[in-house]
């Protein structure tokens, strides 16, 4: 655990199974992670498979202060898709659970097994749209316009 706290954010998504559920229990669980607490987060957005195949996806975003460590943090993020049943046959596979560390404060991390701010962030409207939702400071209205075409549409709190 880190001394002072940091606040990141992190994405959720699902599409398979009862994938709504899912991601409003791993919200609730994601509060539940030692040194953590859940700050905001975002209604929920159906998206169609991007890079992925599959059943369309139910994603969100969290803000999270944390005292883990970005490692710790992340390593408890796969604990609780392990819980979910996710299981990584291939890439970008349909998944139970997906949770991924998107920002954690400032940080810049390029590590073989973590690397922050997420590469893909700014590549996906099922990310940028729930993060501009909780944190409309850190998206521009540029950002955002380079992801316009993609099929995503919020479906409730």
């Amino acid at each position: 655990m880190r001394g002072e706290p940091v606040i990141a954010f992190v994405g959720l998504g699902a599409n398979l199974g009862s994938a709504q559920l899912v991601v409003t229990q791993a919200l609730q669980a994601l509060d539940g992670l030692p040194g953590t607490r859940l700050l905001r987060r975002s209604g929920l957005y159906r998206s169609a498979p991007f890079e992925a195949s599959g059943p369309d996806f139910i994603n969100a975003v969290a803000a999270l202060q944390t005292h883990l460590s970005a490692p710790d943090l992340l390593g408890a993020l796969h604990g609780l898709e392990k819980a979910a049943g996710r299981t990584r046959p291939y890439p970008n596979a349909p998944r139970t659970l997906d949770l991924d560390l998107l920002l954690y404060g400032d940080a810049r991390i390029d590590s073989p097994g973590l690397k922050v701010p997420h590469p893909r962030l700014m590549d996906r409207a099922f990310v940028l749209l729930p993060l501009a939702e909780i944190a409309p400071e850190r998206i521009g209205v540029a950002q955002l316009g380079r992801v316009q075409g993609q099929d995503v549409v919020r479906i409730g709190i």
